[in-house]
């Protein structure tokens, strides 16, 4: 269910506490997408992490995803989550991401795309460097 804004949505404090509705939400107007399925999940991966999780993007509305070159039927419309590795060890967060139940992952240079749709992959040639352990194996 999308919100206009993300100070409308329901946001469960003790269920899921190391994040905030803003950062899931629309970083050109606020607008959200509300998953509780895809909350839990990516809660879950940040407990498997036993550390930080810094999202770059979750929800975009249709102008923020075309502004910044998103696919036409990119899942960001809805709600998919661009996880940094600057301050991560990637092989971690993949682990923790794949135990949180997450199965669709896209490798880029500088962070993880992951979603809940079932089973896709995808590397960029940048993520393809970053992520050469997991991609050759």
């Amino acid at each position: 269910m999308i919100y206009s804004h993300y100070s409308e949505m329901p946001w469960d404090k003790e269920r899921w506490p190391n994040f905030s509705a803003k950062e899931f939400a629309c970083r050109h107007c606020g607008e959200a997408y509300y998953d509780p399925v895809a909350f839990d999940m990516i809660q879950a991966a940040r407990s498997f992490l036993g550390g930080p999780m810094y999202v770059n993007c979750g929800h975009r509305c249709a102008i923020h995803n075309a502004h910044v070159g998103g696919a036409p039927m990119s899942q960001h419309k809805k709600i998919a989550f661009d996880l940094s590795v600057r301050r991560t060890d990637p092989a971690k967060l993949f682990e923790a991401c794949q135990k949180a139940g997450f199965t669709t992952f896209g490798f880029y240079g500088t962070f993880l795309h992951v979603d809940t749709r079932p089973g896709r992959r995808w590397a960029t040639k940048a993520g393809r460097k970053t992520w050469n352990f997991l991609l050759t194996s």
